[in-house]
């Protein structure tokens, strides 16, 4: 798997979400997504950069546009140095949310994507990455 570009986008405030959403968009577009796999994308973009603002307190949202024998795909990875999660199980579990999100959480991102990680820990911020494929 190659590394054809990448960078970073800040996740500070609202309007770092919304350019979030901008970013990952116009990424997507230029790597081919069809338009029905861009929307689930920068629907759980929405989901991890409100999160990344809210509980992490702000962080970044690295992007890398991905070649893997003749497929392209974009990996974005919400990092932050808030106080991680505490009860991974219960964050991921259907239906369940803190409240103020779009009511997808962490489950909704994930079944949105291709690839999903979550690392965290109490005390040690969170790092969720997804790829989506075209």
């Amino acid at each position: 798997m190659n590394v054809r570009s990448s960078g970073s986008q800040p996740v500070r405030v609202e309007q770092d979400v919304v350019m979030a959403r901008q970013v990952s968009r116009k990424l997507a577009q230029d790597c081919g997504m069809r338009l029905i796999d861009l929307t689930k994308l920068v629907t759980a973009v929405s989901e991890l950069a409100r999160n990344t603002m809210v509980y992490g307190g702000g962080g970044d949202m690295d992007w890398q546009i991905l070649d893997d024998n003749g497929r392209t795909g974009l990996r974005l990875t919400f990092r932050d140095e808030g106080p991680g999660i505490p009860d991974i199980k219960l964050a991921m579990t259907d239906g369940w949310t803190s409240g103020g999100g779009l009511g997808l959480g962490l489950t909704g991102a994930k079944r949105l994507v291709d690839e999903f990680e979550l690392d965290t820990a109490p005390g040690a911020g969170t790092r969720v990455t997804i790829t989506r494929w075209t």
